[in-house]
């Protein structure tokens, strides 16, 4: 899944606040929100401050410290509302704000009316399944592993073998979809075989697991 656009994101804000701008200057807010990495969801900030590195360095696996540094980020790109940085950061966590691949819901729907199980492993500061039910992709999952409840974050191989204890998985049997390969990288301490997606805008991959269907021959 990918966050939606973020100047649709900035401009629902601002219309919950009854501010209006026009649109131009809507765009830049949302340009600068993204630079500053002050989005969940969007692109990490280029340069961590000092001032926040040990939040943002816990920051998945400590709700409080994940909205604390990403708020913090709002709040210091130049946004002159600090009063609605925890909106900002709400709206990044609703259902509407996500939008899932075109391919995924088939090819997770392919995968288990052929028996085969899958689970979530997410390094993330909040609880996603919300998303996942509204998208009508939680059913689809044997499990959801998520940084903050486990304890520990991806590439640390406990996570990933975790994962493979609660789906009841050999390692060696089992895949792993990432699109972060520092991170997915992590699996294959463990022996799992990782395949790797870009994380662009969602128009812009509309058949990201079409080679790796056709070459288990599920389709």
């Amino acid at each position: 899944m990918r966050a939606e656009p973020p100047e649709r994101r900035v401009a629902a804000v601002l219309a919950e606040a009854d501010i209006t701008l026009p649109a131009p200057e809507v765009r830049e807010w949302a340009r600068r929100l993204e630079e500053s990495g002050g989005l969940p969801g969007g692109h990490f900030p280029a340069v961590i401050p000092e001032r926040i590195r040990a939040t943002w360095e816990r920051r998945d696996l400590d709700p409080a410290a994940h909205r604390g540094a990403y708020t913090w980020l709002i709040k210091h790109s130049g946004w002159p509302w600090p009063d609605l940085a925890d909106t900002v950061y709400d709206r990044c966590t609703l259902p509407s704000e996500w939008a899932p691949y075109p391919d995924v819901l088939p090819a997770l729907s392919a995968l288990a009316e052929r028996g085969l199980r899958t689970a979530v492993v997410s390094n993330i500061g909040w609880n996603p399944r919300p998303v996942l039910a509204a998208h009508g992709l939680a059913e689809l999952f044997g499990a959801v592993l998520l940084s903050y409840e486990e304890g520990f974050c991806k590439p640390d191989p406990a996570l990933f073998k975790a994962a493979c204890a609660r789906l009841d998985a050999d390692p060696a049997r089992t895949l792993m979809v990432g699109d972060d390969r520092r991170a997915d990288g992590g699996a294959e301490v463990v022996g799992i075989r990782t395949f790797y997606v870009d994380p662009v805008p969602v128009g812009d991959r509309p058949a990201g697991f079409a080679p790796l269907l056709a070459e288990a021959g599920v389709g």
